[in-house]
C-alpha cells in the first residue's frame, strides 16, 4: 500500500489521501490481509510500516519534497516482486515505474490537479488498473476498473439530533472550496459561521476571510484534529460546501452527515452522488439558492443524514468494493 508522505498516515488533522489509505490499510488487516504499509516513518498501522522519509514534509520544512517522493516511490518499487499486488495512493508519478515490473498495480486517483497531468494516466492506461472515487471524476480517456466512494469509520462521528445555531464551512480556505462564499451565505442569513481547516491560499485568506473574523459571529477554529472534527460538525445547523470546481469526492460531506448535519453544496463533481436532494441535504447552484436553503434546513431529517452514511459510505463498503477489485486483478494475471 503506497501512501503519500505530505502527512502522517493517517493524518493528525489534515490529509485527505492519507486517512483514506489508512482506513483502508487497517480494513485490510483486520480482515486477516498481510499488508505492508510503504508512508512516513512516524505513520500508525498495525500493517507492516516500510518507511523511508521520517516525517511529512508538510510537517517538517526540512525535507525537501521532489526527493523524498522519489526515494519513497522507488523504495516500494524495488521491492515490488515480495508482494501480490500494489495499490498506489500517490497520483501519477508511481506510474512511470510500472513498466520496470511485473507485479500489478491498481492506482486509486484521488482527482487530476489538472488536465497537465493526463498524459501519464493515458500512458500506462493498458498497464495499470484505475479506480475512480466518483462517476463525476472519471476522464473519457482512461479505462476503470470500478468506481469506489471513500468511506469514513463511523464510530469517529457522534449523531447529534439537536444541532446548536451555527453554520460551518469544513475545508481548505482557498477559492476552490468556497470559503468567501459561505462567508456571505451567512452574513445574509444572520447566522454565525464557524471556519474550520488549513490555509491553502494565505493570500486568499488575508484578503476575503481574515478581515471578517470577530472571534463572534465568524471564527477560525484552525485546523481541527478528529475529536474538535467531530464536536463542530455534529452540532453544527448545516455544512456549507459552497465549492468553486468539480469537486472528485468530498470528505467533509459524508463526515457531516455521519455526524446527522445536511450539508448546502453548490451542484458541482461529485455533490450529486452523495446528495440526495432535499433528503439529507440541497443542492444549489448560486449563494442566492443557498441563503433560501438555509431557511429549509429544518425540513431535513437529521437521522436520514446519517442513514444515508451508514448505508453507502462506511470503512467496511470501500474495503470489501476494494477486495473485489484485489481479486478481480489478480484472476486477470492468471489468465
Amino acid at each position: 500500500m503506497l501512501s503519500p508522505i505530505a502527512w502522517r498516515t493517517p493524518p493528525r488533522h489534515y490529509g485527505p489521501w492519507e486517512s483514506v489509505t489508512s482506513l483502508l490499510t487497517e480494513g485490510l488487516v483486520s480482515r486477516g490481509f498481510d499488508v505492508t504499509l510503504f508512508a512516513t516513518g512516524d505513520s500508525e498501522t498495525k500493517s507492516k510500516l516500510h518507511a523511508v522519509c521520517a516525517q511529512g514534509y508538510e510537517e517538517d520544512h526540512s525535507i525537501v519534497p521532489k526527493v523524498w517522493e522519489c526515494l519513497h516511490i522507488s523504495e516500494l518499487f524495488e521491492h515490488a516482486e515480495e508482494f501480490d499486488i500494489i495499490h498506489n495512493n500517490f497520483d501519477f508519478l508511481p506510474l512511470t515505474y510500472t513498466g520496470l515490473i511485473t507485479t500489478p498495480v491498481v492506482t486509486t486517483i484521488h482527482g487530476f490537479s489538472s488536465p497537465g497531468i493526463l498524459p501519464v494516466y493515458m500512458k500506462y492506461n493498458s498497464k495499470v488498473f484505475y479506480v475512480s472515487i466518483s462517476d463525476a471524476d472519471r476522464s473519457p480517456d482512461l479505462d476503470y476498473i470500478k468506481t469506489i466512494h471513500h468511506g469514513i469509520d463511523i464510530s469517529q462521528f457522534d449523531f447529534r439530533p439537536e444541532p446548536d445555531d451555527y453554520l460551518l464551512f469544513f475545508g481548505r480556505i482557498h477559492h476552490d472550496k468556497g470559503a468567501r462564499e459561505a462567508l456571505e451565505i451567512a452574513r445574509a442569513c444572520n447566522k454565525k459561521l464557524i471556519l474550520a481547516g488549513i490555509i491553502q491560499d494565505d493570500t486568499y485568506y488575508h484578503q476575503y476571510i481574515e478581515p471578517h473574523l470577530d472571534n463572534n459571529n465568524v471564527v477560525y477554529a484552525g485546523s481541527v484534529g478528529p475529536v474538535q472534527r467531530n464536536q463542530l460538525l455534529g452540532k453544527a445547523t448545516a455544512l456549507l460546501h459552497p465549492i468553486n470546481f468539480d469537486e472528485p469526492f468530498g470528505l467533509s460531506v459524508i463526515e457531516s452527515m455521519a455526524c446527522g448535519t445536511p450539508v448546502i453544496a453548490f451542484n458541482k463533481g461529485s455533490m450529486p452522488e452523495l446528495i440526495e436532494h432535499g433528503k439529507n441535504g440541497f443542492l444549489v447552484n448560486t449563494v442566492n439558492e443557498a441563503i433560501d436553503a438555509v431557511t429549509h434546513i429544518s425540513d431535513i431529517d437529521r437521522a436520514c443524514c446519517r442513514c444515508r452514511v451508514e448505508q453507502h459510505f462506511t470503512t467496511n463498503h470501500m474495503v470489501e468494493k476494494y477486495i473485489q477489485v484485489y481479486e478481480t486483478i489478480l484472476e486477470k494475471m492468471v489468465r
